[in-house]
């Protein structure tokens, strides 16, 4: 079938990145990224930098309008509700109807709301787009009681920059500490006492209801205690958005189901970013990745398959975090068998690294260390051995070992 149009639904950083990649790879057909919000923008400053009204709405820009114009890409505004995949056929909400040789579906996840009595409140916030950003600093100011519940990524940065705009803050979580299939124990220890070193209170349980009233919101635990605060905001990690492959008819499992192309089951429809999982030619499926990065790689995979081109070679998974004034990264995976090499200075730990049963790293994460993730995901790429003496030695220049 030939290419001479392709429909994107959704702008987020994968659809951006497909739209992006085909150009730069020379398809010159008719490009569309179909989006309710208009012009693709970045979602991680939303709990930072945009959050704290330090970065304007057009600074978060994946790209300036200029750029959509002068690369041919046109921004349709509307929310894509089916699909008509034999025809190649994408229908909005108000009735049009775009058609394509092949659609991407970039659609990303909702927040996962809590399934509890009071869960789905509309008082009870979340923050995945720019709109729920605007409406949480709208209410932040000194003194009122922000209750966050769920302390991973989005939790703690948000408890970090309501800290800095004044608030009063609880983070509530099950775990504690939160992240350690992300950084590992030690790491996650340190991080999270950055917590309460700032005065945020930390609370371990899980809610089992919401109510509300004059006084504000009343956050009942399962430990029997209640949680009182002005606003109550849930950052517990996302859903998948299939309802457009689901409408068509495609294979989905917590996610649209894809090839290591990106193809779904239907030859027309690809899919990628957080929405997207992925199924061996075997049958296996694959743990569905919602990071910044995994969303740009499968963009330019892609735009790759689609074009007809060899498939472009991604190193270990990358993610990143920023709370409290430091920044947190992570390459590979922390979980799995073997052992940790816990880097410290001081007694207190810089970074960790997971060695599967044959020593070779699977995975590492750093506290202000960006340059020994870089070099930890050169030694995981590169299958490079290493002694876990040096590795544990904070002197030894990571760099130096990855070579």
């Amino acid at each position: 079938m030939s290419l001479e149009s392709v429909i994107i639904v959704g702008g987020g950083m994968a659809g951006f990145t497909t739209a992006k990649e085909l150009r730069s790879r020379g398809f010159d057909g008719q490009l569309a990224i179909v989006d309710p919000e208009g012009l693709p923008y970045d979602r991680p400053p939303l709990s930072k930098d945009y959050l704290l009204g330090n970065r304007s709405g057009d600074q978060i820009l994946l790209s300036a309008a200029a750029w959509f114009e002068e690369q041919g890409v046109d921004v349709v505004t509307g929310r894509a509700v089916a699909l008509r995949p034999d025809d190649g056929v994408v229908v909005l909400e108000d009735g049009r109807e775009l058609a394509g040789d092949r659609i991407v579906l970039a659609t990303g996840g909702a927040a996962r709301r809590l399934d509890i009595p009071g869960g789905s409140l509309d008082s009870v916030l979340e923050l995945r787009s720019r709109a729920d950003a605007d409406r949480l600093r709208g209410l932040l100011r000194p003194g009122i009681r922000l209750a966050i519940i769920g302390a991973g990524l989005i939790g703690a940065e948000t408890a970090s920059s309501a800290l800095t705009l004044g608030a009063d803050v609880t983070l509530i979580d099950p775990i504690d500490p939160p992240l350690v299939p992300a950084v590992g124990p030690e790491l996650a220890g340190r991080l999270h006492r950055m917590h309460t070193d700032r005065g945020i209170g930390l609370v371990t349980g899980i809610p089992t209801a919401i109510t509300v009233d004059d006084a504000g919101h009343h956050i009942v635990m399962d430990t029997g205690g209640t949680i009182d605060a002005d606003l109550v905001l849930v950052g517990i990690g996302i859903v998948p958005e299939t309802a457009l492959a689901a409408s068509a008819g495609l294979d989905i499992d917590n996610g649209t189901l894809v090839d290591e192309h990106q193809r779904t089951s239907h030859p027309r429809v690809y899919a990628v970013g957080d929405s997207s999982r992925t199924r061996r030619a075997d049958g296996t499926l694959l743990r569905r990745a919602e990071h910044w990065e995994h969303a740009m790689n499968t963009g330019t995979t892609a735009a790759a398959s689609l074009l007809g081109q060899d498939l472009p070679a991604h190193g270990a998974s990358w993610f990143w975090s920023d709370r409290h004034g430091v920044h947190v990264e992570g390459v590979g995976s922390m979980v799995g068998e073997g052992s940790v090499v816990v880097r410290e200075r001081d007694g207190v730990p810089l970074a960790s690294f997971r060695l599967d049963p044959d020593g070779y790293m699977g995975g590492c994460a750093a506290i202000d260390g960006g340059l020994t993730v870089r070099a930890a995901r050169r030694i995981i790429d590169r299958r490079i051995l290493v002694d876990p003496a040096q590795l544990a030695d904070p002197d030894i220049d990571l760099k130096k070992l990855a070579r």
